[in-house]
């Protein structure tokens, strides 16, 4: 049976947020319902270096284990570009190594808050009654919306909040009780990820 080992970017420094970084995928994952399928989860910390892990895991590859990229688009991706053609010409000098296939490589459209987004429930639970949510408009394609709008909506709806939105704890917190099934929904690259992820085996 094949299992996957995703390399997903961010996750900061110091033991806490590694623990938060991991409590929140595994959430998010599980609730997707892949408790069964569960993936092993690796903190890549800087974009960069979580695409060596990646890379690293495909030069030496484990037996049963389906190595994973799970990094933020930072712009919108052309559609007649695959991931690894994004990846290419935004990273300039990322190719997707020898052995590697095109379903080996996951983008988060246009970065992991653009997944908030999706699910304003679970943002007016976690905030409260102090959030604004005039901020936070109904994107027609969450996909189209740029990465500083997205960051600037959820800084200026939380700015009266306690805690108010910050990457790090209050992220992965957030990620943790999202609802997957919304963020399918309004995200087609979430729904690509956790389909591959139900079918590891599938080549």
């Amino acid at each position: 049976m094949v299992s996957a080992k995703i390399y997903i970017e961010r996750g900061g420094e110091g033991q806490l947020l590694d623990t938060l970084f991991r409590q929140g995928w595994t959430a998010f994952f599980k609730a997707a319902g892949l408790e069964g399928r569960m993936p092993r989860i690796v903190r890549g910390q800087g974009r960069k270096r979580t695409f060596d892990l990646f890379v690293t895991a495909v030069k030496n590859p484990e037996p049963g284990v389906l190595p994973l990229l799970l990094v933020d688009s930072e712009e919108p991706v052309a559609e007649s570009h695959t991931v690894w053609q994004h990846l290419k010409a935004r990273d300039r000098n990322w190719e997707r190594p020898a052995g590697a296939r095109d379903d080996q490589a996951f983008l988060m459209v246009q970065l992991m808050e653009t997944w908030f987004l999706a699910d304003h429930d679970v943002l007016r639970k976690y905030f409260g009654q102090a959030l604004r949510e005039e901020p936070l408009k109904a994107w027609p394609s969450l996909a189209e919306v740029p990465k500083a709008t997205v960051l600037s909506a959820l800084d200026r709806a939380t700015a009266a909040c306690s805690p108010c939105y910050a990457k790090g704890k209050v992220s992965f917190e957030i990620l943790a009780r999202l609802n997957p099934a919304r963020v399918e929904q309004a995200c087609p690259d979430a729904k690509r990820l956790l389909d591959r992820l139900r079918n590891p085996g599938d080549s």
